[in-house]
Formats: structure tokens, C-alpha cells, sequence
């Protein structure tokens, strides 16, 4: 299976494991700029160069051979639940992407069609229910998370947990699993660990969030979005990271983690 999503510095200063909607874009940004010293001209995720990759070929066995041999630090980074849930649904269900269309072409029209889901017509630029519609789309993420219909659960919202664990369970260790919600304080800590051909200024790097303006504005605070039914089903679908990233379950409103990330038992329960 090797190691899906794995990304890693051409000077190997360091690997990273990309979790969808938790500071990807920004993170690769930043590595790229660590050895080039200038920003991609574009979405990260676009890049061919510059940056090795597992999705491309020729990158796979210099990343296996790092990974496998613990040569370089390795990070990855998480998200609240909440939040990442709802920056799904707005980005992907809502917003119209890079490429002028609907995320996943057929996805969006099913969901309208079997679920109910509103996304504000064709252009998402009508006003709509969003608690309502979200509250639907949330149902049919339980239903490809559950029971893989109808369609299998897609990246941007299957668990965190499930990203971070293959990392683990083909023979990857994690150095540090940093917070979105503590970006700066995280990503100080890989920097301070690693060596670059190019110093990195924290302080100066702009956010790359390549998902903002494909959809409409959160309308409410996150916790408008999750009634005691809403967050049952967050509760069945994302125990895992409530409990393993320390995160809130009990109150939507604290994006911030409670408790301190414990990566000894991170890797005894996602290595299984």
C-alpha cells in the first residue's frame, strides 16, 4: 500500500502526511518554500516539482525509503471535527470549484435529488437553509462512512484518523501531530526540529487556503449547525478523533482541543 498522501521535502528535511482540510494547502506551501525559498505558483496540490509526492511515481521509493528507515521528521496535522466537517460541506458540497464545475460532477445533483440537500441553485448563489441542508449532508456522510452507499466515503470527510493511521500502519512514526487550531505554536515546533536550505518565517507566510470563495459564508456559529441528533452522528462517525486528537465532543462551540495529544497511544491504536 506504501504511503498514500505522503509528502516530503526534495532536500528531505522532512515528511509530512496530508490530511484534507486541515492546513494542507499551507503546509505545503511552506515546505516548498523551506527548500526553494519561494511560494508554488498555484494550489499546492497542483505541483508536479519541487515537492516529492507519493501520487507521483518517481517519488514513491525515495519516500519509502525515508519513511521506512525514520530518516527525516515526520508531522502531520488535525482539525476539530466541527469544523472540518463543515468546511467540507461548504467548500465541496456548495462551492463551485477550480475548474468552474461541481465537486465530483454527479455527486452534488444525487444529493439534491436523494438527501435534500439545498446548495443555493446552480450557481450557489441563492440564499438557502444552510443548517437545514447540512444537517442532510451530515446524514448521507454517515451513510458512506457506515455503510459505503451510496458511494465510498470521500477524503475531505472520512476520519482523520483514518488518514493519519497508514502513515502508521505501514511503518511510518510520527514525530509531532500538530492542531489546526494551533498552527503557529505546531509549525514552530516541526521548523525548530528540522534543518531547510531556506529559514522560514512564520511570521510572514500568508494562509494558502485554496477552498475559500468556492462557497458560500458559514451563516452561524458552528454550534448552530449540530443539534442533539447532528451530533450523535458525529459522535458514530468521528469517535476516533474526538478521543484520539483530544478534542471536544460535548460542546461544538470550543474548536480547541482539551487535552494534550499522546503520541505513544496514537501509535498503539492506529498501528493495528
Amino acid at each position: 500500500m506504501g504511503f498514500p498522501g505522503t509528502w516530503m521535502t526534495e532536500s528531505e528535511s522532512v515528511v509530512y502526511r496530508v490530511v484534507p482540510k486541515c492546513a494542507c494547502s499551507t503546509i505545503g506551501q511552506i515546505l516548498y518554500y523551506s527548500d526553494h525559498g519561494e511560494f508554488f505558483d498555484g494550489d499546492i496540490h497542483d505541483a508536479q516539482s519541487g515537492l516529492h509526492k507519493w501520487g507521483i511515481e518517481s517519488s514513491q521509493a525515495l519516500i519509502q525509503a525515508n519513511v521506512a528507515g525514520h530518516k527525516s521528521y515526520s508531522f502531520t496535522c488535525v482539525r476539530n471535527p466541527y469544523t472540518r466537517i463543515l468546511s467540507s460541506f461548504f467548500d465541496k458540497i456548495c462551492g463551485i470549484q477550480r475548474n468552474g464545475r461541481r465537486y465530483r460532477g454527479n455527486l452534488v445533483p444525487m444529493l439534491v435529488q436523494k438527501y435534500g440537500v439545498d446548495v443555493g441553485g446552480d450557481g450557489g448563489t441563492q440564499d438557502f437553509d444552510q443548517i437545514k441542508s447540512f444537517r442532510r449532508f451530515l446524514l448521507f456522510v454517515r451513510d458512506t462512512i457506515r455503510w459505503r452507499r451510496p458511494m465510498d466515503p470521500d477524503i475531505h470527510w472520512s476520519a482523520t484518523s483514518g488518514h493519519v493511521s497508514t502513515f502508521i500502519v505501514n511503518g511510518g512514526h510520527y514525530d509531532k501531530i500538530m492542531w489546526t487550531e494551533k498552527f503557529n505554536d505546531g509549525m514552530a515546533e516541526v521548523l525548530s526540529n528540522i534543518q531547510t536550505p531556506h529559514k522560514v518565517d512564520l511570521a510572514s507566510i500568508p494562509r494558502f487556503n485554496e477552498s475559500e470563495g468556492h462557497g458560500p459564508k458559514r451563516a452561524h456559529p458552528v454550534e448552530d449547525y449540530f443539534d442533539d441528533l447532528s451530533m450523535h452522528l458525529m459522535y458514530e462517525i468521528y469517535k476516533r478523533d474526538f478521543r484520539l486528537f483530544k478534542y471536544d465532543f460535548e460542546n461544538p462551540a470550543n474548536k480547541l482541543p482539551i487535552g494534550e495529544i499522546d503520541l505513544d497511544e496514537i501509535h498503539a491504536k492506529l498501528g493495528d
